[in-house]
């Protein structure tokens, strides 16, 4: 795909490819060779196609604004799903009622790209793809589903999934209609202690993510968009990273989505407190208390701190248009320089 005067894969970004390149292949669509564009129009340009959209997106839940569409892989060919089928992938169309909302599934591809390929970070597999007018639309591959695994019944398997409100015992009924958003991250860290029995290792994947959402402008880093999965010995672990995205661009939001902040009791460095935003102080006393080793702090925010040329590479490679490629950038640099500080 063409972006600017270059052609880049639309999963990894990687140059030279006109479509899905072989690595992305592998990953996404487990080695089939699928197209990067959907055999039919948007929604609201093909009414029967319109009509499906809207029964297959009663079946799968809805985050915001941001529609989900639940699609599987038939043979080579991406289609919706239909009653009784479980989908192996979800694919978010351009949402409504957001500035730039054409940006968007961009957007989100790029932050979860630069997740994975500049930090390490464990995401779910995903890409870019475009209905047959060209609009663009992000897809993403299931993570709880064993697409090996049938029952007897023919249903496909999945591995269990509990998402951290409901680890907090927080509902509507309990906690209101905001219930995802009154907690901490500390509190959040705290779960995984108490529900992961591996959870020194996952806590440092934690607070990579808790950071990674600040540096990258993520203002929607929810309860329900953390998440512990099942693995294939039976225990709990962090899932991969998903719904990563700069929501700056689409909304004046602020820097966490949680109410409390990073803290239980409100804590704040004396930079936070000057500048409004947190600095390297402020994710260290994070890392403390959920229980990083005092040892491994420095190289788990290192990575952050320094300044990733990658990063600006990606971004120049990215399906966002020109204008919010350089707000994108501008935006992480500002995040970095507030990282950079230390507070006495």
């Amino acid at each position: 795909m063409k972006t600017g005067d270059e052609t880049y894969c639309p999963g990894t970004l990687a140059g030279g490819f006109t479509t899905y390149s072989p690595a992305c292949l592998r990953n996404v669509f487990s080695g089939k060779k699928v197209s990067h564009i959907l055999p039919y129009e948007q929604p609201r340009q093909n009414e029967d196609v319109a009509e499906q959209f809207f029964e297959n997106r009663k079946r799968i839940s809805i985050s915001g604004v941001q529609e989900k569409l639940s699609l599987l892989l038939d043979k080579n060919v991406l289609r919706l799903t239909v009653e009784g089928e479980q989908g192996t992938y979800i694919l978010k169309p351009i949402p409504r009622d957001l500035k730039k909302v054409d940006q968007v599934p961009a957007n989100e591809h790029l932050t979860m790209q630069i997740a994975k390929q500049v930090y390490g970070l464990n995401t779910a597999e995903n890409a870019m793809i475009f209905f047959r007018d060209g609009s663009p639309a992000y897809i993403t591959k299931r993570f709880d589903v064993k697409t090996d695994v049938r029952l007897r019944d023919g249903h496909v398997s999945k591995w269990g999934k509990e998402d951290f409100a409901t680890l907090a015992g927080k509902t509507t009924d309990n906690a209101g209609a905001q219930f995802k958003y009154t907690y901490s991250y500390e509190e959040a860290g705290q779960l995984i202690q108490k529900f992961v029995p591996a959870w020194r290792i996952e806590i440092e994947k934690y607070v990579s993510l808790v950071v990674f959402n600040f540096l990258f402008s993520n203002g929607d880093a929810h309860l329900k968009n953390f998440s512990l999965l099942e693995s294939p010995s039976g225990d709990y672990l962090l899932s991969p990273a998903y719904d990563l995205v700069n929501t700056k661009l689409h909304v004046n939001d602020t820097d966490f989505a949680l109410d409390k902040g990073l803290f239980a009791d409100d804590f704040k460095s004396g930079y936070y407190k000057k500048s409004g935003h947190p600095c390297k102080s402020d994710f260290t006393e994070l890392a403390l208390r959920v229980g990083v080793a005092e040892t491994r702090i420095e190289k788990l925010l290192h990575p952050f701190i320094e300044k990733q040329p990658f990063v600006e590479t990606l971004i120049r490679r990215s399906f966002l248009t020109e204008a919010n490629k350089r707000a994108y950038l501008l935006m992480y640099n500002t995040k970095r320089n507030h990282l950079n500080n230390i507070a006495p």
